[in-house]
């Protein structure tokens, strides 16, 4: 049960984050210094908040649950994970650094010459995050309202009071350090985790003979069936493509990209990611593992009839863990949702202040009070998506892969046409997205609204923004080979 001391590391947790954030607002004095910490933010910092925001805290309990459930063949994702820190490190982050942009998405009104694409794109981008964050703030609130036993409401509504506090107060400096103190406890958690079980049931060894015995620690499929996504193809190919338009399309990503001081700075801090990334994922896949060995290969514990497996490590928090290591364990899930939470807020006052109002570098104090009220909307219009994503029957998971694929896959083929397709005009980059949209539609339906795939069951959902990408790339091309020997000829 949750007991005092582990209340008292709770807040204690909460206070320091709200400390770190106070601390570090008081170097800004102006927009530059809020979005992008002056441009001299450390390398290391900057990769480890980037994977602090990429894990969320539905890694921290869906991992396991997975492994859990069926196998480690996900970790075949971090093949995908590899190839996209190559491609985004030789084609987007230099691009971006060169550009003296602000904005992912001023590039497409630089390049298109059209300020209508530039904020389509960041319309695109403001809705896919919010979405995302209603359903990552969402998520852990409704297991730590089991644990604690409050309101799902009250759990949701705290954990973002703090995260929009300290964001509101110290801007993208306050969203990395913090972000290094919640990965810290994030991972320490799941180690310490992982060692109390293992020490439990024999020791890691035994842990792992016994679990590869029971089949839990595969995590190689080199099938190339594409409607499963476990693997080689799925997880290889097609998740780099995902994995590409989160980190070379995402403006958490990009604006931590330009928060380091050059380009060698940049990637490094993206190499970084991408290794602790691996590492986070092997560590919570192996917690799985330690978890089903525990219960039912040793039966150490027991578990109550019926329990689900994305159940059973919120039960082993609560009912496994020693005194004031539930405290910290729960800690580290509102770490991982803070952290997903204070990122997509800051990011989003970005894009809002300078996509949408245009904002200039040399506006001074008004543009930094400007950017501290668009962090207070985004985070309660997050609060709102998250307690709507309470009222919903439906597959959370489905709804996320949807809206996933709907937003990203479009936005990276509209950066691959700006890279490397001249001469397009602003209405085939428009054309081309709604049509990238739509067929993600023909090939998995509105899971929201119940609208069914005339194409279903034949990708696995790896597959959506790599279909929606390409279809962007390939109308707009296409449009482009047809209508220009037309327009010339009409001009002349």
């Amino acid at each position: 049960m949750f007991t005092l001391i582990d209340w008292i590391v709770l807040f204690a947790y909460l206070l320091f984050s709200l400390a770190i954030g106070l601390w570090v607002s008081r170097g800004n004095k102006n927009l530059k210094e809020y979005m992008f910490g002056g441009g001299a933010m450390p390398w290391v910092a900057v990769g480890i908040s980037l994977i602090a925001t990429s894990v969320s805290a539905t890694t921290f309990l869906g991992a396991p649950a997975d492994v859990y459930g069926d196998d480690m063949t996900f970790l075949m994702f971090q093949i995908g994970a590899l190839l996209s820190i190559i491609v985004v490190g030789f084609v987007f982050i230099p691009r971006f650094r060169s550009a003296g942009i602000n904005s992912a998405y001023e590039l497409f009104e630089r390049r298109f010459g059209s300020l209508a694409v530039r904020r389509l794109a960041a319309l695109f981008y403001c809705l896919h995050l919010l979405l995302r964050t209603g359903i990552l703030l969402y998520a852990p609130s409704l297991v730590l309202a089991q644990i604690l036993h409050v309101d799902l409401r009250v759990a949701i509504v705290v954990s973002a009071a703090v995260a929009i506090f300290y964001t509101w107060f110290g801007g993208i400096k306050a969203v990395i350090w913090t972000d290094v103190m919640q990965f810290c406890v994030f991972f320490g958690g799941g180690a310490l985790v992982l060692i109390l079980i293992s020490n439990a049931v024999g020791g890691f060894g035994e842990m792992a003979a016994m679990a590869s015995e029971a089949g839990k620690t595969r995590w190689w499929n080199p099938s190339i069936d594409i409607s499963d996504a476990r693997t080689l193809v799925s997880a290889g190919f097609a998740y780099a493509i995902l994995e590409i338009a989160i980190r070379g399309c995402d403006q958490q990503f990009v604006q931590r990209y330009l928060s380091c001081k050059d380009v060698k700075a940049a990637n490094r801090s993206s190499i970084l990611s991408m290794v602790l990334g691996c590492a986070v994922s092997i560590l919570f896949y192996w917690v799985g593992a330690a978890l089903f060995v525990y219960y039912k290969v040793t039966c150490v514990s027991s578990l109550p009839e019926g329990i689900g497996q994305n159940d059973v490590f919120p039960y082993f928090i609560v009912n496994g863990l020693p005194i004031g290591v539930t405290g910290l364990i729960v800690a580290a899930i509102c770490a991982a949702a803070m952290s997903s939470l204070s990122g997509a807020i800051n990011s989003l006052s970005n894009t809002s202040e300078h996509d949408f109002l245009g904002w200039k570098e040399d506006e001074g104090i008004g543009g930094l009070k400007r950017a501290k009220i668009w962090t207070v909307v985004w985070g309660v219009l997050g609060v709102f998506f998250a307690l709507f994503a309470a009222t919903q029957q439906g597959s959370l998971l489905k709804n996320a892969l949807f809206f996933t694929g709907l937003f990203t896959g479009p936005l990276l083929g509209m950066f691959i046409l700006a890279f490397f397709v001249k001469n397009l005009r602003p209405w085939m980059v428009i054309v081309a997205v709604l049509c990238g949209m739509a067929s993600l539609v023909l090939i998995q339906g509105i899971p929201a609204f119940g609208v069914p795939a005339l194409l279903g069951g034949i990708f696995s959902w790896p597959w959506m923004p790599f279909i929606s990408m390409t279809t962007t790339i390939v109308v707009a091309v296409a449009l482009k080979l047809v209508c220009t020997p037309f327009l010339k000829t009409r001009k002349a």
